[in-house]
C-alpha cells in the first residue's frame, strides 16, 4: 500500500530522480515536446509546471530558482524568453498529456508530453472550429422559400379535444 506517498519514486534514489526530471524538463522546454512513459510524465507535470509559472515574472531571484531546479542556462533563457510570454495568460495546465500506446519491448503505457501553447496544430484546429454549431439543423429554415414561411405562421391552431364519452 501506498498511505501518505506524495512523490512516485520510479524506482530511483533521489539524485537520479531529480537528475532525470531536471533533465526531461530541460528537454520539454527546449523541444517543446517529448516522448516518455506515463509514470514519468505524470512525475514532471508537478515539477515542471510552478517552474513555468515563476517564468511568468522575470526576476533575477526567479531565474536563479529555476535554474537550481534545471541546472540548464540554455533551457532557462529559452524557458524565460519564449515560453513565459506565451503562457502569460494562462492561470496554469501549462503540460499536455497525450497517450500514445504502449512500448513493444515490456508494454509500458507511453505518452507525450507538451507544452499546451506551442502545439500549432491543435492551435489551428482550435481556430478553425470557434464557429458555434448547435445540435438541431437549421437548415430546414434557411433553405424554405419566402412565401412558404408566412403560411407555416398563418396556420390554424389545434382545436381542443372533445370530452369523451361516458
Amino acid at each position: 500500500m501506498r498511505h501518505n506517498r506524495a512523490v512516485n519514486h520510479l524506482g530511483r534514489q533521489s539524485g537520479h530522480r531529480k537528475a532525470m526530471l531536471a533533465n526531461m524538463a530541460s528537454s520539454l522546454i527546449m523541444k517543446k515536446r517529448i516522448t516518455t512513459t506515463e509514470a514519468k510524465a505524470k512525475a514532471l507535470k508537478p515539477y515542471l509546471e510552478p517552474l513555468i509559472t515563476k517564468s511568468k515574472d522575470d526576476t533575477t531571484h526567479n531565474r536563479r530558482t529555476v535554474f537550481s531546479y534545471l541546472k540548464d542556462k540554455e533551457a532557462v533563457a529559452e524557458l524565460f524568453r519564449t515560453v513565459a510570454p506565451k503562457v502569460a495568460d494562462r492561470p496554469g495546465g501549462y503540460l499536455r498529456i497525450l497517450h500514445t500506446g504502449f512500448r513493444s519491448g515490456d508494454a509500458a503505457e507511453m505518452v507525450m508530453v507538451e507544452l499546451v501553447d506551442f502545439n500549432e496544430a491543435a492551435l489551428a484546429a482550435g481556430k478553425k472550429e470557434a464557429k458555434k454549431t448547435t445540435r438541431r439543423s437549421r437548415a430546414k429554415k434557411a433553405e424554405a422559400p419566402a412565401e412558404e414561411a408566412p403560411k407555416a405562421e398563418e396556420a390554424p391552431a389545434a382545436e381542443p379535444e372533445a370530452p369523451a364519452a361516458e
